[in-house]
């Protein structure tokens, strides 16, 4: 039998042909359900379809024997289609997303068949994050499947890309490129924080500003207190900017930290200013002994 193995897409034509290499069948025919073609008593028999229309198909081809039995040779016949869409979206969720919390992402694939071959690959941007399967809907006709995958976000994903793309697994005598259909991208957004990003100890040199990065989402609302009360951070900071300060950032909650500010003689701007000032008095002084 040319082809031993027949892979179809819906709708396409079909061309099999059975033939006999020794003697000793005067018939041979082709048993299948769609456009069986009449026993021949010759050594090759065409089964041909201009349009697969069916599903669930099994064609078998057979030979009596002079001794008025019969052999036998089946088909293996896969027909398939590609999926119509495929969607991602949160399972019972919408909106913004929690830092540390699961969610489920969900990926729909509309119209395709034969289920058990279908492969889904969820990514996030352009990083695979798992390939996942079905094999237990043995159905042939074209059905909707969906398929899950948990994801716990962190503040990395805030502005991440989640989507999923469908394939079919149809094996060597397939199309050697597959269709693939892919999901449209869904734009993660996390809420998280603030994050205050200071040492216990910061220091600073003259004339350097005091800053401490913080990070949210939604973005956080700073405010530094120093002795109870709050403060305008320096431009410009000298040693009577020293001491303790606390950081407090509201946000989706609110984070306080405690900084002892350390404020290093030397390299600012303030220092330079100074030494320039010391160097212009001399220089004055200098002129006038002289």
């Amino acid at each position: 039998m040319s082809p031993s193995t027949l892979v179809v897409r819906f709708g396409d034509p079909v061309t099999v042909n059975c033939s006999l290499r020794t003697l000793g069948f005067p018939l041979l025919g082709w048993e299948v359900s769609l456009a069986s073609p009449a026993p021949t008593e010759g050594h090759f028999l065409v089964w041909s379809v201009d349009k697969m229309t069916e599903w669930s198909i099994n064609p078998m081809c057979w030979a009596l024997t002079d001794q008025g039995g019969q052999c036998d040779i089946n088909l293996p016949l896969i027909v398939f289609k590609p999926p119509d869409s495929v969607t991602l979206s949160l399972l019972n969720h919408t909106g913004p997303m929690m830092e540390g919390n699961e969610y489920t992402l969900q990926c729909t694939v509309q119209g395709v068949a034969p289920a058990e071959k279908l492969s889904v690959t969820f990514y996030r941007g352009q990083t695979a994050l798992v390939q996942t399967r079905t094999s237990n809907n043995t159905e042939k006709e074209p059905v909707n499947e969906t398929l899950t995958w948990i994801i716990t976000p962190s503040k990395e994903d805030d502005g991440a890309e989640y989507w999923c793309e469908a394939t079919l697994k149809l094996g060597p005598e397939g199309p050697r490129h597959p269709p693939v259909v892919k999901s449209k991208r869904l734009t993660a957004t996390v809420l998280y924080g603030p994050q205050i990003d200071c040492p216990p100890k910061l220091r600073v040199k003259e004339g350097e500003s005091l800053e401490c990065a913080v990070r949210g989402n939604p973005q956080p609302l700073v405010t530094w207190f120093r002795d109870g009360e709050a403060v305008a951070l320096p431009a410009h900071s000298n040693r009577e900017h020293a001491g303790y300060y606390t950081v407090s950032a509201k946000g989706l909650r609110e984070k306080n930290l405690t900084v002892m500010v350390e404020v290093l003689p030397g390299g600012g701007a303030a220092n330079s200013y100074n030494r320039c000032f010391l160097l212009a008095v001399l220089l004055f002084q200098t002129l006038h002994w002289l």
